[in-house]
């Protein structure tokens, strides 16, 4: 995958990729990484990008032109365009391994009061959050979504089953509790079955403890799973 990172704000983006997962992938050839700076495409010698909003208000709007000319340097035919708004649709795990299928993702990180409207409208393909709160700018969110796609690619994890058993991975299920040694700390233990060694038991542990887990805590998970069947159901009628 080609990852493209448009920010004004770059010196944001390099330490995580220079760490864990997010740089071995780069290493191992999976993902190609790079950050645009869109004050790079300014034409005037202070190197602005924003401006005050028509009709006025408070703070200040990114230019078409600077982002624009960003995005167009390195937009590709299989580009795929993210622009990273607290407007956008909530960022869960089914749109990360969605972007994960594409060959070619640039990411917009929005700054200021947001972006020109004709950005929004032409230049990006669809709009995400990362959740319903407002931070500093886009670069960090564009960060939690780089970071979550990227670990699904093939190869990025050292284990293949690492991605689909955990929490969200293969559905609507929490991922169930670990344990590791000592098999008993200041008194307490771990579940018995663990240390059976039959590989059904511990999968059928799992299984309980998954469903236990999502209900005490995450039960709109289970309806929305629910859901998503329904739909399936009324797509491929058998």
């Amino acid at each position: 995958m080609r990852l493209d990172i448009v920010t004004l704000f770059p010196g944001m983006c390099r330490a995580p990729f220079e760490e864990s997962i997010l740089k071995r992938a780069q290493g191992q050839g999976i993902v190609e990484v790079r950050l645009i700076n869109p004050r790079d495409f300014a034409r005037d010698r202070h190197r602005t990008v924003d401006d005050k909003p028509y009709g006025g208000g408070a703070g200040m709007v990114l230019q078409c032109g600077p982002l624009f000319e960003a995005v167009e340097s390195v937009r590709t035919p299989a580009a795929h365009v993210v622009l990273l708004t607290p407007q956008g649709e909530s960022f869960a795990q089914a749109t990360a391994r969605r972007l994960a299928e594409c060959p070619h993702l640039i990411l917009v990180c929005g700054h200021y009061e947001g972006v020109d409207e004709r950005a929004r409208q032409v230049l990006c393909d669809e709009e995400l959050s990362i959740g319903d709160y407002i931070l500093t700018n886009g670069t960090l969110a564009a960060l939690v979504v780089a970071d979550a796609v990227i670990r699904l690619l093939p190869g990025a994890l050292g284990c293949a089953d690492s991605a689909t058993e955990e929490s969200f991975g293969d559905g609507s299920l929490l991922e169930y509790p670990q344990y590791t040694r000592p098999a008993e700390f200041q008194s307490m233990g771990i579940p018995s079955r663990l240390l059976s060694g039959a590989h059904e038991e511990i999968r059928d542990w799992r299984t309980e403890q998954r469903l236990v887990r999502t209900v005490s805590r995450r039960p709109d998970l289970l309806q929305r799973g629910v859901e998503t069947d329904h739909e399936q159901d009324r797509k491929n009628p058998t």
